[in-house]
């Protein structure tokens, strides 16, 4: 269970002839690669669009569209391990805050970018969440259907394969979830207890647009609802009736762009802090 949830399978990445491939050694020299999409009149922002698990930059072609037409530079990071960025596994938000912290700091020293914003989807969302410990340079970031603890999502998962109510299953579950990160630890090093974004929003001063479609199915909704919970300062949560995981825009696509942008266009007009948190 726990070798299937650190090398999930590779999604190929297609040429994308609009796009300008960047790549930037990781902290552990994983070799991390990106697509930049720059816009025909920009706006002088820039967003971070991250995938989710067993994907690819590839699948984020959509939103990078979106965004372009707006004005936005595009960075499209393919995660640790997925696509066609190096590292030995996927750690759910573990050593991915700080790749995200250097392309962060690539997209600063490179393109110089008013503000910098970030949207991810299921893990991207909660990868993006975790990042905000180490990365306070967000303007604001956007996390669809991203879990609350990887401990949690784990159970939730775990329960859904056994013949019993929702709330049994999580507890007869705990101890094979127990067990897997115990392995995670002592072959790999890796404590995915830790791999929290509970934890991260709470302590975050960045704002946080949660959304999460009331029929997901992988991950509850009930993981965005503690996620706001977390911080009700800083997050605002907004649960999409009919959608299912990381179905939002599918399900109502003109509320999404609306909400979104609306989102982000409230911190666009606010001084930078960009020069003050790179010291």
């Amino acid at each position: 269970m726990c070798e299937i949830a650190l090398h999930p399978p590779r999604r190929p990445v297609l040429p994308n002839p609009k796009a300008r491939t960047i790549q930037m050694p990781a902290r552990d020299g994983a070799l991390l690669r990106a697509w930049l999409f720059l816009p025909e009149k920009s706006n002088g922002d820039a967003v971070l669009i991250l995938h989710g698990i067993a994907d690819s930059r590839g699948s984020e072609v959509g939103f990078a569209g979106m965004f372009l037409d707006r004005g936005y530079t595009v960075l499209a990071p393919d995660s640790r391990a997925q696509g066609e960025s190096g590292g030995m596994f996927e750690t759910y938000g573990l050593q991915e805050g700080d790749d995200l912290h250097r392309w962060v700091s690539w997209l600063i020293a490179d393109q110089h970018p008013r503000r910098v914003f970030g949207l991810g989807e299921s893990l991207g969302g909660a990868i993006l969440i975790q990042s905000l410990v180490v990365e306070p340079r967000f303007a604001a970031i956007v996390a669809e259907c991203s879990f609350s603890s990887l401990d949690r999502l784990a159970r939730d998962r775990v329960a859904e394969r056994l013949p019993l109510p929702q709330n049994f299953g999580r507890l007869l579950g705990a101890p094979v979830v127990w067990m897997a990160f115990l392995y995670a630890r002592l072959r790999y090093g890796l404590d995915l207890r830790t791999a929290s974004p509970e934890a991260a929003i709470a302590q975050s001063t960045t704002p946080v647009l949660l959304i999460h479609g009331l029929k997901d199915a992988k991950t509850p909704p009930m993981h965005s609802e503690i996620l706001a919970a977390a911080n009700r300062r800083c997050a605002k949560l907004w649960l999409v009736p009919g959608a299912g995981h990381t179905g939002a825009y599918g399900a109502a696509p003109r509320e999404f762009e609306e909400r979104v942008f609306a989102f982000l266009e409230t911190y666009q007009n606010l001084p930078s802090g960009i020069q003050v948190r790179e010291k």
